[in-house]
């Protein structure tokens, strides 16, 4: 039985107004949204009577945020505007990089700007580039951003990928993405596509590229269990929205693919898909879902949810995970666990 934690918040009264205080100055603060406990365990992961605070708003899709630990700060996509923004205490919302995606010169429509972003094993901003297809290193300090970019992997074969659109990095440096064709202009129809699939893949530190698994109709976010024995993928298809969960091998590859958790049923009841996701260092698993975050145990139990009554694409924590921030649609949201 689902225990409501804020009964006077509904999914049609999700606002509300609250004066906080920080270590800056005293100030008004938006609020979106409830925590929904299913599972008493949940209290030990986060404070139940706290709710999301709006950070930034007026985007037109937010996407793939990365706590930057060395400068404190977060960035995250602007798919379609080709841009990464970048949030801090001191400054707030203010443009980092662009373009973030697409550097060609000739227009065209469709997802053109990064999506997933990660800090690489060597400090280095590794970008998901839809317009230019490919996962993408930025050659520029992270305190001094330039649009200048090397590809780490555009092509499986001879074919171009479709549109990387998260990423993650295991401790031996090979890259896991997924590549679905959101960022195509075409979507599945671009008369530009070259792969028949949407593979997940693997870029090894050597350049080369593994497809590990095609099975999946939309791939999207992608996480490692603490101990990288286990990689968790999402699947962002209204018709069979599910979270797979596979064993990772020594040699890199992945098998014995198994369903982790269906939500087929919810789609269309509340806004969100299977998309970003995140774990932690204890192994509970944040997933982005219908209706918001979900947050599982290895097990699947589902402790609870992070309502908020908007598609939220992705999630971050900071340093010590004590805050969870989310991209959703036009905002940008903080939860303090």
């Amino acid at each position: 039985m689902i225990l409501a934690i804020a009964l006077i918040l509904t999914a049609l009264n999700v606002y509300s107004k609250a004066t906080q205080k920080n270590d800056q100055s005293e100030h008004t603060v938006e609020r979106l949204g409830y925590i929904e406990k299913h599972d008493e365990e949940l209290d030990t992961i986060l404070n139940p009577a706290n709710v999301p605070e709006i950070i930034g708003e007026g985007f037109s899709w937010s996407e793939g945020p990365i706590w930057v630990d060395e400068h404190e700060f977060l960035l995250f996509s602007d798919v379609p505007m080709n841009i990464i923004y970048k949030w801090s205490m001191e400054e707030g919302v203010v443009p980092y990089l662009q373009p973030s995606g697409y550097t060609g010169s000739e227009e065209r429509g469709g997802g053109l700007g990064s999506n997933g972003l990660i800090i690489g094993l060597n400090g280095e901003l590794i970008l998901c580039q839809h317009g230019d297809r490919r996962i993408a290193r930025m050659d520029a300090p992270l305190d001094e951003p330039l649009p200048e970019f090397s590809t780490i992997a555009g092509s499986f074969g001879d074919k171009r990928f479709n549109s990387p659109n998260d990423l993650v990095q295991h401790s031996s440096g090979s890259i896991y993405f997924t590549d679905p064709p959101y960022g195509l202009e075409g979507y599945v129809n671009d008369p530009a596509r070259e792969l028949d699939f949407h593979g997940v893949f693997r870029a090894d530190p050597d350049g080369s590229v593994t497809l590990l698994t095609d099975e999946l109709s939309r791939p999207n976010g992608l996480a490692f269990s603490p101990d990288e024995s286990m990689l968790y993928v999402a699947n962002s298809d209204r018709g069979r929205a599910i979270w797979m969960v596979y064993d990772v091998l020594d040699n890199g590859d992945i098998a014995n693919g198994r369903l982790f958790y269906d939500v087929t049923e919810y789609v269309g009841k509340e806004p969100g898909l299977p998309d970003g996701m995140k774990v932690n260092r204890n192994g509970v698993i944040f997933a982005t879902g219908p209706g918001g975050v979900w947050i599982f145990k290895p097990d699947a139990t589902v402790l609870g949810i992070v309502k908020t009554g908007e598609f939220i694409s992705n999630l971050a924590f900071d340093t010590d995970e004590s805050t969870l921030y989310m991209t959703a649609d036009s905002y940008l949201l903080r939860l303090r666990l």
